[in-house]
């Protein structure tokens, strides 16, 4: 399909602005340029129940929750924000995560973790458990349904939520009833037809892409460890699964193939594609108002799931 005319413009703005691919600004821009992400967005919609915690001993352990109006318990969606494993909070998905808890009628728990490359891998990794483990122990006392979560994550995001459902699995909790991942990472090593045809020119560039596994990771073993490598790992047992993926763009391929494997060890899993679409367009809700097709997705099967 042609690219999205809204995505189009949004690029060619970009590129009048002097926009340059993560990896040759370097980190704090970076930083920087995911956090602008908030002036491609619509206005947030009213919300009038919201509370900040902390779900650990370090800084970056923060959780806000958001209380959909009505009595609860609420189901529950545990949020991970993405941002290359580097960047991202927050403020950049507050306006997603506000409309995700009124149109999916739960009670939404965005958490934080400690970025690279100050702190490296397996850090998110196991703060994000963490934010999982806390959410099922205390959520109940702020009107959520501990037998009812979710976890959704997008991009690094998406990464980091499927690998804290799966150790939750092995582990034997907590339970989880569904995830969705929105253009995950799926394996930072992973070689696919969608990374070398849109390599560059699409928000999320090969090198870049590179640039953050490199800020994250340690060693060349953990690209390959299957916390990070989610393909290496049993996929049997896990909750219905949905994977969106957009057409333009370098992980596509590795979450489509992602849905299928889950497919074939038995989980209920689905991949949506949407097509004419790029890398972060549910971060640009304004700037590309077909962004809200993924919001759509995601809200109908927590919908039908929860």
């Amino acid at each position: 399909m042609p690219l999205d005319p809204a995505v189009r413009a949004l690029l060619d703005g970009l590129a009048q602005q002097g926009f340059q691919s993560f990896e040759k600004i370097g980190l704090e821009a970076t930083r920087e340029t995911i956090a602008s992400f908030t002036g491609l967005q619509k206005p947030k919609r009213g919300f009038s129940r919201t509370s900040e915690v902390s779900y650990g001993p370090d800084p970056a352990h923060r959780a806000r929750i958001y209380v959909p109006p009505g009595d609860g318990p609420f189901p529950v969606v545990l949020y991970v924000h993405g941002g290359g494993f580097v960047a991202g909070g927050l403020d950049v998905v507050d306006e997603p995560v506000r409309a995700l808890a009124l149109d999916a009628e739960a009670l939404v728990v965005s958490v934080t973790y400690r970025l690279a490359p100050e702190a490296k891998f397996p850090a998110a990794h196991d703060d994000v458990f963490a934010a999982l483990r806390w959410t099922a122990k205390e959520i109940s006392a702020h009107g959520g349904d501990p037998a009812r979560i979710a976890v959704v994550g997008d991009s690094a995001g998406g990464n980091l939520a499927a690998s804290a459902v799966i150790r939750a699995r092995d582990e034997g909790e907590p339970a989880v009833r569904a995830q969705a991942l929105v253009y995950p990472l799926v394996n930072p090593v992973a070689d696919t037809a969608s990374r070398r045809e849109y390599a560059e020119g699409y928000l999320l560039h090969l090198d870049a892409l590179r640039w953050f596994g490199a800020q994250y990771c340690a060693s060349p073993e953990d690209a390959v460890d299957p916390r990070l490598a989610l393909d290496r790992n049993d996929l049997s047992g896990l909750p219905p699964t949905l994977v969106v993926t957009t057409e333009y763009d370098t992980l596509r391929d590795e979450g489509e193939a992602f849905a299928d494997a889950l497919s074939a060890a038995g989980t209920d899993a689905r991949a949506v594609r949407m097509d004419g679409l790029v890398h972060a367009a549910y971060w640009a809700t304004a700037a590309i108002p077909r962004g809200a097709e993924i919001h759509r997705a995601v809200v109908e099967h927590l919908r039908a799931v929860l």
